[in-house]
Formats: C-alpha cells, sequence, structure tokens
C-alpha cells in the first residue's frame, strides 16, 4: 500500500529555513578560516578550467591528463619565475619599505606642529603617527625576521598545496558540479536558473580573466615608465599598478596618493628636476594613463559587465574590507555586480514584471573573452 506524501505547511518550511541558516552560519563561523583558501581554490579552478578544455581539446587528451599537464606546465612556469624574480622583486620590496619608513620620519620634521587649512587645525604628529602605526602593521611581514618569513613561507606552501588540490579536482569534475547544482533546483525554475548562471558567469568571466591579462599589461607598461623617469621603486610602483586594477575605480587613486608622495619627497632618480616639478610630471603621467586605461584597455579586455559608479565600488570596497580583508576588496566589485543581476531578477519576479532582456540573452563578452567562453561551452559538450 503506497504512502502518501504530506505537504509541508508554511510554518514547517519556515522552521527547516531557519535550521538551515543556522547550520550554515555556524559552520562558516566555526570553519572560517578555511574559507579564503577554498574562495582561492574556486578562482583558480574558474580561471584554469577553460585552458584545460582547450589542451585537453588540440592533444586529445583524457579530462584528468590535461589537467595534471597545464599544472605541471605552471608550476614549471612559477618555480622558474620565482627563481628569476623573487630575490629581485623582494630586496625592492625591501628597500620600498625602509624608504617609506624613512619618508616617514622626515615628514615628521616637515609636520612638527599642528597645521591649519580652509579654517580646519589638523594635529599633524598625530596623524602621522597614526599612519606610521599602520605602515608598520602592513609592511612588518617584509622586513620581519628570518625565522618570522621562514614560518610565514610555510604557512603559504602549505595553503598553496591546498589549494591545488582542491582547484585541481574542481577542474577535473565541473561539468559534473554544474550540472548536479543544476539538477538540484527545481524543474520549473531551472531554466532561470541557468540563465541566471550564465550572467553571473560573464561578470566573473570578465573580472578573472580580463582582469589578470589587463593587471599584467598594466605592471609591465608602468614599470617601463616609472624606470624612464627615474621614480624610486619603480618596480614596486608598476606591480603595485598592475594590483590595483583589481580595485577599480579606487586604485587608480591610491596609487597616485603614494606615487605623489615618494615624488614630493625623494624626486626623481636621474632627471634633474625639482621634486615638485617630478611631482606635476607623475601627476601629467598618471593622467594620460588612466585615460588610456579606461577608453581603450578595460572597455577591450573586460568589456562593460563589471562597470560600476565609482561611489558603489568605494562603498563595497569598505564593506569588503571590513567582511574579508584584502580578498573581500578584491572581490567587492564581481559580487556587487552579481548581485545587481539576482536583485534585477528578484525584483521582477516581485513585482510581476518580464524578466530582463539581459537575463532571458546574456550580453556578449568583449571579443578576447569568447574564445574562453566557445571552450567551455565545448568541453561540457564532449563531457
Amino acid at each position: 500500500m503506497e504512502s502518501k506524501s504530506v505537504s509541508w505547511s508554511a510554518q514547517t518550511k519556515a522552521f527547516i529555513t531557519l535550521i538551515i541558516l543556522v547550520v550554515a552560519g555556524y559552520l562558516l563561523y566555526r570553519f572560517n578560516t578555511a574559507i579564503t583558501p577554498l574562495v582561492f581554490s574556486v578562482i583558480v579552478a574558474f580561471v584554469l578550467s577553460p585552458l584545460v578544455g582547450r589542451v585537453q581539446k588540440l592533444l586529445r587528451l583524457r579530462r584528468g591528463l590535461a589537467v595534471l599537464l597545464v599544472y605541471l606546465v605552471l608550476l614549471a612556469v612559477i618555480i622558474t619565475a620565482g627563481i628569476l624574480f623573487a630575490p629581485l622583486i623582494l630586496d625592492q620590496f625591501s628597500t620600498f619599505v625602509r624608504g617609506i619608513r624613512s619618508l616617514l620620519e622626515e615628514a615628521k620634521v616637515l609636520f612638527s606642529g599642528p597645521l591649519s587649512y580652509a579654517g580646519f587645525n589638523i594635529n599633524g604628529p598625530e596623524m602621522l603617527n597614526r599612519l606610521e602605526v599602520l605602515v608598520q602593521e602592513w609592511t612588518s611581514p617584509l622586513v620581519g625576521s628570518a625565522l618570522d618569513l621562514l614560518a610565514k613561507l610555510l604557512e603559504g606552501i602549505v595553503w598553496g598545496i591546498f589549494v591545488t588540490f582542491i582547484s585541481f579536482y574542481l577542474i577535473l569534475d565541473s561539468a559534473k558540479l554544474i550540472a548536479w547544482i543544476d539538477h538540484l533546483i527545481l524543474p520549473v525554475f531551472r531554466d532561470e536558473f541557468i540563465r541566471l548562471r550564465e550572467e553571473i558567469n560573464m561578470v566573473w568571466s570578465a573580472f578573472f580573466r580580463g582582469q589578470i591579462l589587463l593587471s599584467l599589461i598594466v605592471m609591465g607598461i608602468m614599470t617601463v615608465v616609472c624606470l624612464a623617469i627615474g621614480m624610486p621603486y619603480a618596480l614596486v610602483m608598476g606591480i603595485m599598478m598592475g594590483l590595483m586594477e583589481f580595485i577599480p575605480s579606487v586604485g587608480h587613486g591610491i596609487w597616485l596618493v603614494t606615487a605623489s608622495v615618494i615624488a614630493l619627497l625623494a624626486g626623481s632618480t636621474w632627471i634633474p628636476i625639482p621634486n615638485w616639478a617630478f611631482w606635476v610630471l607623475v601627476l601629467v603621467i598618471h593622467l594620460i594613463f588612466t585615460q588610456f586605461d579606461l577608453n581603450y584597455l578595460i572597455p577591450r579586455i573586460i568589456g562593460r559587465s563589471v562597470h560600476l559608479p565609482p561611489l558603489v565600488v568605494l562603498v563595497g570596497i569598505i564593506a569588503g574590507a571590513s567582511l574579508g580583508g584584502v580578498l573581500g576588496v578584491a572581490l567587492a566589485a564581481p559580487t556587487i555586480a552579481s548581485a545587481r543581476v539576482i536583485m534585477r531578477y528578484i525584483s521582477s519576479r516581485l513585482f510581476d514584471e518580464s524578466i530582463p532582456d539581459e537575463i532571458l540573452t546574456p550580453p556578449l563578452p568583449p571579443p578576447e573573452l569568447r574564445w574562453w567562453n566557445q571552450q567551455r561551452k565545448k568541453t561540457k559538450k564532449g563531457n
């Protein structure tokens, strides 16, 4: 005799949902130290998955062998780059940190008393002391003792192995994992969920794959420019400019403030001009490069999928920093852009409106990223 299924009441559904949320919140709190490595694992898998699909197709390999080959090649590249460039980069960063601390000591002499500007009184020494404490907290790992550096290196290696293994299996079973998640959704909502997922995937594709390429290009350009004009710590400033590309709308401002302080207090290493004139040169170069970056590089490499108002990005960065530290800052822009997609869909459902065209037909990515998506779709069909 078949038993009839009893439908849950609204109270039962609400209670079960509350229990799930409480358990999920407890697990996030209990294992919060593993969240950051897991996020990095997902990012690595997301970025490398299309490349693995391309290698799999070209060499006609099984998925596992293709993943292993890609990881072995990347490991060889990382080790080679580390042997060739790591000592130089570490030396530049250490010199940069010592230089910043030296500049702070000089600034204490220049601003030894209270400052007054436009009717506002500023306590110069107190402001500099707070800035010094902040610099000390952020730069202490770079100039710490050999034992501290070794401990941090070992910790980084352990987490690196963890990220490698998790990302390896995420790439290996990516198609099965996506299909499993899709089938968790009720059939009546599944098509809309897939379309929504595709648009969010477009946002993150543009951000990660495009942002990494953009960061490397900007890093190379600005390193050459800094060397050409005699900017102190040129390699560090070039790397910093590339990393600041991960903070849309705000990163350029952070770089300009740092470069301005160095230019005004240290000047050029070889151009015989006053420090204020060198600062003007840095400012002009920065303005020109910003226009080139915003109007040429970003539209062609990333597209407009993550294009957000500067104020929204700034608020997101502050919230991301308080919730997730450096990782929260880096992921603020794509997270907000994804939330915008989801809220647009939810609002259309709440007010019984038609689903936005962007969800029904996701926009084309920039040309440089269409190849990645095509390879991902071919890989899914092959599996």
